[in-house]
């Protein structure tokens, strides 16, 4: 309490000192003003920026000398106020800066002409410095808010999915708040849980995913992603850190990869009021061809038949004639095929003057699903952001803060399976009077899990607070702070009716399930800069510290048997309780970092980073840790021999060397812990030893490689960069294997094993046409992965022989080798490599096939004509994947099939794909299914293309208190080319809802 306190009363006086400072800028800039009046009479000064295409919003016109400026309007318009002997001094990125004397104009018109040279200027986000996009020594990929504002997504990783090289993602459902998968340059880590990238939002870090405890039935693995706390209209910039020179300076939590998010800031200039709206809804993108009634029926009879079974049995409702056999329904459309409806508001305010700027952005979002409209999906979101600078710009600040609440209602169970499964003459759903169809005791009713359901709220706060001060020229004082606090509690109830009522069970027999999660976590970094340039050479130092420490508690409760269904909610009234978790940790982590930026004639650069880590999650003989890297580039278009060329504008060489590491596994995983259990002894809940103790648990570290080529050419019409790279990882943390008569399956500790990612990897911006109103630019992006296991010692003798081979990616699958049809039997046929006669595990499952990405890419395009603008995107990818044989149930069985399942064998149809159908009677036909799931037969190709997103808007003339107006119409995954046996190739999760595809309209207003 002592400590709360205590930073309740820092930010009054942080108020106090920061409005001192205003008031301290305000009254100089007034003696300013009045000290020009005095020396010349002052008048208003009108006029229009234009270019070549026409008005210029934006600009930024600046009195030279003082701290009076303005921006142009929608219209290219502007009006400031100043004297005759003023300059007046025009920029705009992109464009070549003008300055004007005023003179006696009361009126002037400009036109502003871009700069190549300027337009590589483009200055990205690299964490603790920002660097200049063509003097960058390291790998980072930037998506800005031009293609990210006013897509039908509620998480921005939706709307960079296929725009930048290296980054692959991965939606892990389509029902609204869930997870996504993301692997920047591949799968570092043994252990998947340690492959998540390094989220960091406003300089603050959050975790990679929050992990529901109850939700894994309806959420993939529980799965949330972090950033569906953000509003993807609120963020400017997202920016990926790659190779050992970004992400070097992040240490041991940059291994696989840094998520840089940066919200929007105020713009200088009269205060300017938002309304952003928009509506749409979401559809699954796809069917899958099921059989119809009577090709179910005419299968169902056939294996009765194959099984000797003459009478059909009394449970065969749907062939026996307790079902209606003339009624054919598509499941698909029943159970996951309705229309789901989202809308959007965003309100937001901005403005400030050249000193001192804010925004304060509103939103809410509301997402029904697909499984029915009564299931909804909300997310409120707040985004706060001021930023000053005093006069002579030694003191700067920016404090940024976001707020969401998130709340989601759903069903328990994931219905997608079932829409598959169900016969197509199942009975009606409800009865005529508008309940549960049990149709006699014959039919398990799938939408009685909408009575069964799951729901969470979520609350989450960032904040961040950058402060600089220059103490003398070219050195200044840093500090960078921030929290994240997320609160996050979960429901599942279980009642009664979710049964089938001849069953008799009563509120007795409902269940209730809660959980609740609350993580704190504050960050402390100062910092020192210092620049020096002497001559031609040019020096920027860099060195600061970390401290971070994140507090979680965490409660799961159950209760069983209700007197009333009215209870539920309650677990106190619950005949049963169970405190199944209850506990707290702590995470310390504290490091010391700094860096080294060397310039020699601004063509060759040397970039030389180091940080030394602390963790608490690792044992005492391994706590601290070091990593670093060295980045180089040589920027070739700056020399003597290549100033006459006509043709290259930028041109550069780039490379890289270092290692980072990663410590992204549970705390306290070193120590020898104990477990409560469930047994009594004595009367007293007993503790069982659950862990071993480990003092050598150590990092898992990750050597990184990197060479490239970047290029500008043809007056900046067409830039490209091309990238080799390799990272190898070792000293993995995995479960070492041990004896049972330890008592313990496994020991936590590190293996030299390792695993290396190597390839290729190309950017490319293209603009074929530009002249007047009309511009079209195109981008391309692919990348080609290998990931290999290079080293596992003692591999063949342990239990990971079964999922891990040398010489392979760490993503493969062993299986069966699916050889056909017997002509002669008619079944099934797999190789028996080790030749007893057999076919078993793991003698025989020795194919090897990679599940995963040979190569992804995708293709952009925006083309801008006047106040129209048409863009899209295509995603590419080449892999091999799970397919439907790998979740088919045994062709016969009282479960619906593909229609590619009729092409049965016969001794008539000796060409047919599957074997002689069964009931579920013949043991050996079971046996052999269950070997085709896990074959050869079930990977197979599932690359496609996907039209990821498209857009059409066009900006309203407007007139009066409107500044501008946009509508717009947006589409995400509408079309999907590929020949994938399953119902999507890009998500293969078994049983789950894949992502949806979505129209939206809106429009946007200016005030």
């Amino acid at each position: 309490m002592k400590n709360l306190s205590f930073n309740k009363g820092r930010p009054s006086c942080l108020c106090i000192i920061i409005f001192a400072m205003l008031l301290s800028n305000h009254i100089y800039a007034t003696e300013l003003t009045f000290g020009s009046y005095t020396k010349q009479l002052q008048h208003q000064i009108t006029g229009t920026v234009t270019d070549a295409a026409g008005p210029l919003p934006s600009v930024t016109v600046i009195v030279k000398g003082t701290t009076t400026s303005v921006i142009t309007d929608e219209k290219g318009n502007f009006s400031i106020t100043a004297n005759s002997t003023n300059v007046l001094v025009f920029s705009f990125i992109g464009y070549a800066t003008q300055e004007i004397t005023v003179g006696n104009q009361t009126s002037i018109k400009v036109i502003l002409s871009e700069d190549s040279t300027q337009l590589q200027e483009v200055t990205i986000n690299a964490g603790y410095y920002s660097v200049k996009e063509k003097e960058s020594t390291g790998s980072i990929s930037q998506v800005t808010a031009k293609d990210i504002q006013n897509q039908p997504v509620t998480n921005v990783l939706s709307a960079v999915q296929g725009r930048m090289a290296g980054v692959n993602i991965t939606q892990n459902t389509g029902v609204p708040g869930g997870g996504y998968s993301i692997q920047i340059r591949g799968t570092n880590s043994l252990r998947s849980e340690g492959n998540n990238p390094l989220y960091i939002i406003d300089g603050v870090p959050v975790a990679a995913q929050d992990a529901s405890m109850l939700a894994g039935t309806i959420l993939p693995a529980g799965s949330v992603n972090p950033l569906n706390a953000i509003n993807p209209n609120d963020i400017e910039n997202i920016e990926i850190l790659k190779d050992a020179d970004a992400t070097s300076i992040y240490g041991s939590r940059g291994g696989n990869g840094v998520v840089l998010i940066t919200t929007k800031k105020g713009k200088a200039g009269e205060t300017s009021f938002s309304i952003n709206s928009s509506s749409g809804f979401s559809k699954v993108a796809s069917e899958m061809a099921m059989m119809d009634t009577q090709q179910y029926l005419q299968m169902r009879r056939q294996a009765f038949s194959n099984d000797g079974i003459n009478t059909l049995p009394d449970y065969a409702y749907d062939v026996n004639g307790t079902w209606d056999q003339s009624k054919s329904t598509n499941w698909q459309k029943e159970l996951i095929g309705r229309t789901a409806f989202n809308t959007m508001l965003q309100l937001s305010i901005s403005g400030g003057n050249e000193n001192t700027r804010f925004l304060v952005s509103g939103s809410h979002n509301v997402q029904s699903t697909v499984f029915s409209n009564d299931f909804i999906y909300k997310t409120n979101n707040l985004a706060t952001n001021i930023s000053h600078h005093s006069v002579d710009r030694k003191f700067k600040m920016n404090l940024s803060g976001l707020f969401s609440s998130l709340s989601n209602n759903v069903i328990n169970e994931d219905l997608t399976k079932q829409a598959f499964y169900l016969s197509p003459n199942a009975p009606v759903l409800y009865s005529a009077d508008g309940t549960l169809n049990w149709e006699g005791n014959t039919f398990t009713n799938p939408v009685a899990a909408f009575e069964s359901t799951y729901s969470s709220d979520t609350k989450t706060f960032n904040t961040n607070i950058n402060l600089s001060y220059e103490l003398l020229p070219s050195f200044s004082l840093k500090m960078n702070g921030g929290l994240n606090y997320l609160s996050f509690s979960e429901m599942s109830l279980r009642p009664n009716t979710m049964y089938n009522p001849a069953y008799g069970i009563t509120s007795a027999g409902s269940m209730s399930f809660k959980g609740s999660q609350n993580r704190f976590s504050y960050l402390f970094e100062p910092q020192l800069q210092y620049t020096l340039t002497t001559g031609s050479h040019e020096f920027d130092f860099l060195a600061g510290a970390t401290y971070q420490q994140n507090n979680s508690t965490a409660l799961n409760a159950e209760g069983y048997g209700f007197q009333s269904n009215a209870l539920l909610t309650n677990l106190s009234a619950a005949t049963t309780q169970v405190v199944s978790q209850d506990s707290e940790t702590q995470y310390n982590y504290g490091a010391v970092f700094g860096r080294v930026n060397y310039k020699f004639r601004q063509r060759y650069i040397l970039n030389l980073t180091g940080r030394r880590d602390g963790s608490s999650r690792f044992g005492p003989n391994n706590r601290f840790a070091n990593f670093g890297a060295i980045g180089g580039a040589w920027i070739f278009s700056r020399e003597n021999f290549m100033s006459s060329s006509s043709w290259l504008n930028h041109g550069k060489l780039r490379g890289s060397y270092g290692n980072t590491g990663s410590d992204q596994i549970g705390d306290y995983q070193y120590l020898d812990t104990y477990s409560v259990t469930g047994n009594l002894y004595g009367n007293y809940t007993g503790l069982a030893p659950s862990r071993l103790y480990n003092p050598n648990f150590s990092w898992e570290k990750t050597t990184k490689l990197e060479a490239a080529l970047e290029f500008g050419m043809f007056n900046n019409r067409l830039n490209v960069t091309a990238a080799w790279y390799r990272n190898r990882s070792g000293n993995q943390l995995v479960g070492i294997p041990l004896p049972a008569t330890t008592g313990f399956a496994n020991i936590l500790a590190n293996l030299p094993a390792t695993v290396e990612n190597r390839g290729w990897e190309l950017e490319a911006t293209i603009v074929p046409f530009q002249s007047g109103a009309l511009r079209w630019e195109v981008g391309f992006n692919i990348s080609i992965p290998k990931n290999e296991l290079l080293s596992f010692p003692g591999l063949e003798g342990s239990t990971y022989a079964n999922r891990y081979v040398i010489g392979h990616p760490v993503s493969i699958a062993k299986l069966y080798n699916f050889e056909g049809i017997d002509q002669q039997t008619g079944l099934y046929k797999f190789t028996d490599f080790n030749g007893d006669g057999k076919v078993s595990a793991p003698e025989d499952n020795k194919v090897i096939k990679n599940i995963g990405v040979s190569y992804f890419g995708g293709i952009s395009s925006n083309v801008t004509y006047g106040n129209w603008n048409f863009a899209f995107l295509f995603q590419f990818v080449k892999q091999n994947q799970w397919n439907y044989n790998s979740m088919m149930p045994t062709p016969g069985t009282m479960n619906n099939q593909p229609v590619e399942v009729l092409n049965v064998w016969s001794p008539e149809n000796t060409s047919g794909t599957y074997m002689a159908y069964t009931s579920g009677a013949d043991s050996q036909k079971n046996l052999l299914h269950g070997y085709l799931m896990n074959s050869t037969a079930a990977v197979s190709d599932a690359s496609f293309i996907r039209l990821k997103n498209i857009q059409l808007s066009y900006r309203l003339p407007v007139k009066h208190f409107i500044k501008d107006a946009l509508i717009y119409v947006q589409g995400q995954n509408l079309l999907t080319f590929t020949n994938y046996f399953g119902l999507d190739p890009e998500f293969t999760q078994t049983g789950f809802l894949p992502p949806l595809k979505t129209v939206s309209i809106g429009v946007q207003l200016n005030f």
